[in-house]
């Protein structure tokens, strides 16, 4: 699984940002990684650094082996908070799209089903 992080022009330190943000991937995501080719990160400050509410952004998006790509997003007060957020939503949308495609494989359907 290989993973991608891009910043705006307005995010401040971003080698250290990108190992913090690769990090809590493969800590959030890395049992999905042999079905995940690659994870693109989008950190951005909305408000070009003034003070604001929730003016930091974290889109992340999932390219999956052979299905379309996952994405989701997350505003929040701090570039952390956005990143860890919005790799929680995408574990959660991972989990429900690859667990429907698990119960599938194996399923009785009614045709092969039991007695009625």
């Amino acid at each position: 699984m290989q993973i991608q992080v891009n910043t705006d022009d307005n995010v401040q330190g971003r080698e250290e940002l990108a190992r913090r943000v690769e990090a809590e991937v493969t800590n959030t995501l890395g049992r999905f990684s042999d079905q995940i080719t690659r994870i693109e990160v989008h950190l951005s400050d909305i408000n070009a650094g003034k003070s604001g509410g929730n003016d930091k952004r974290c889109l992340m998006e999932a390219r999956l082996a052979g299905r379309n790509p996952e994405a989701v997003s997350h505003e929040a007060r701090t570039l952390n908070e956005a990143f860890t957020e919005a790799a929680r939503k995408l574990r959660r949308s991972l989990e429900s799209t690859l667990g429907r495609l698990s119960d599938q494989k194996g399923a009785d359907s009614i045709r092969r089903g039991g007695d009625f």
